[in-house]
């Protein structure tokens, strides 16, 4: 097995397990790799090689003793820079925060760790999580391995463009606009975000916050269905406070075959249009369900108003955004909301008087988002899944002007940078769990991936649903440039 790069961690760990490969050689190849090709991406940006050998060493010598710690025994991985590994830094990109050193393992990474992983380091995040572009004054540009000149998307465009490029064989990302799906769609890969509150979030903070945040999940990435399906399984479960008394059982998937599915598909939406070949792709998968014996429909949707709902989500997410600011960046924010006239409803002026919003503005939307999820919830009543865009274009150019200046170009019309926000917010603010899939490559050569959405608590019917459909869709390709030597 002389390039064991881009083999999935569940095949890697088999390898490990019949002593096929050490974990040490595995190691040692990924860090060879990240030397040798990380200079023009930029992916693994906190590098901890020495301890990694270290803990590969001792995977080899436990196996050796017929001791094996889980399923992901001595398989080295990645981690997102925004999750608290202990003896490195944690800052989010932001220069403030460059010496914040955690003392502790966040509890995505306990468990991968219990599991028997191996961590080789972290991978970029834009400034702060806010932008579906990686980039930041610390770690600087990460690039897209499929074409330098784009983003890999982001928060987590680390943790794809590692993937994508074959440094590590698992990540795990963090979500709450997107931060998982949009950098799995621009880098051809496999990304979940779960249903709110069935992964815990503790270490993925910055100093002083501990408490869980509405929206934001943590979730797993990778270059195969089945990783997803593994490292959901060491990942779901409760909250450290809530061990004691709170127990998970998701539904697990009850069907064979495609055909018993009922599948609705919504290529586009007014309210961000989307790339017409993105569009016609997912026309496309819908067709290819019937082909199967799927139950498809293109008419069938939710009983809801979908502006509404992108509404009461921008007020939800961005009324985070100030939690942790100072009196002076407030009192800013409270002045740009009050100098918007009331009767602007665009995204922008609803994003700025949310930065403000009072509880009693928030309660208001949070009891508006339980309508949206018992109307979800009736809608999954009857269909079992929907397949829509995740984001409005490929992978685009590098673009660090002012965010407030950015535009996108859709179908030869220029799109308010962050409209595309649309559809992943659309689950987002009703909890729901969404699986993007690789969907071939786009004119541009540039991946396209698909996001697949079902009921509350329904994670492994939409991982399930995903495994089926892609032996029909192909899966994940290596980039050109980072395919191995022969």
């Amino acid at each position: 097995m002389s390039h064991p790069a881009f083999l999935s961690a569940n095949e890697l760990a088999r390898k490990i397990r019949d002593r096929e490969i050490s974990s040490l050689e595995l190691t040692d190849h990924y860090i060879k790799r990240i030397e040798q090709l990380d200079g023009s991406i930029n992916a693994v940006v906190v590098r901890d090689f020495d301890r990694a050998l270290a803990a590969a060493a001792k995977a080899d010598k436990e196996l050796a003793r017929g001791n094996i710690a889980g399923p992901l025994h001595g398989v080295p991985v990645t981690v997102k820079e925004a999750f608290n590994i202990a003896g490195l830094a944690t800052n989010w990109g932001v220069p403030g925060l460059r010496d914040n050193i955690a003392d502790a393992d966040a509890e995505a990474v306990k468990r991968l760790r219990q599991a028997g992983a191996v961590f080789m380091g972290k991978t970029n995040v834009p400034f702060g999580l806010g932008d579906v572009q990686t980039y930041n004054d610390i770690y600087g540009v990460t690039n897209n391995p499929w074409d330098l000149s784009c983003t890999p998307g982001g928060s987590s465009g680390g943790s794809a463009a590692a993937l994508a490029a074959g440094l590590c064989a698992l990540e795990v990302g963090s979500d709450m606009a997107g931060s998982i799906r949009v950098p799995a769609h621009f880098c051809g890969l496999y990304g979940h975000k779960p249903t709110w509150g069935v992964v815990p979030n503790q270490g993925h903070a910055l100093p002083g916050a501990v408490a869980s945040p509405d929206l934001g999940v943590v979730g797993p990435m990778a270059r195969s269905i089945e990783d997803l399906v593994l490292a959901m399984d060491l990942l779901a479960g409760a909250q450290p406070l809530n061990q004691p008394g709170w127990r998970l059982s998701l539904p697990r998937p009850d069907k064979n075959s495609l055909r018993e599915y009922k599948v609705a598909v919504l290529p586009g939406n007014e309210i961000a249009p989307v790339d017409d070949e993105i569009a016609a792709r997912v026309a496309d998968t819908g067709e290819i369900l019937a082909e199967h014996g799927a139950k498809v429909s293109d008419q069938a949707l939710p009983d809801i108003d979908f502006k509404g709902s992108h509404e009461i989500f921008l007020n939800l997410m961005w009324s985070l955004t100030t939690e942790g600011v100072t009196e002076e960046q407030y009192l800013k924010a409270r002045q740009l909301a009050d100098s918007i006239p009331p009767e602007d409803s665009s995204d922008a002026a609803i994003s700025a008087r949310a930065r403000v919003s009072s509880h009693r503005g928030w309660l208001h939307n949070n009891n508006q988002r339980e309508f949206l999820r018992y109307a979800w919830r009736k809608f999954f009543d009857e269909w079992d899944i929907l397949i829509c865009p995740v984001f409005a274009v490929t992978a685009f150019n590098h673009d660090h002007s002012p965010i407030n200046q950015r535009t996108l170009t859709v179908n030869g019309v220029p799109q308010a940078y962050l409209q595309p926000m649309f559809w992943s917010g659309m689950s987002t603010v009703s909890y729901l769990p969404g699986t993007v899939f690789p969907a071939g490559l786009g004119r541009n050569g540039l991946p396209i991936g698909l996001q697949v959405i079902s009921a509350e608590y329904n994670d492994y019917i939409t991982l399930d649903f995903v495994r089926l459909l892609s032996r029909h869709t192909g899966g994940f390709q290596i980039p050109p440039d980072a395919k191995p030597e022969r």
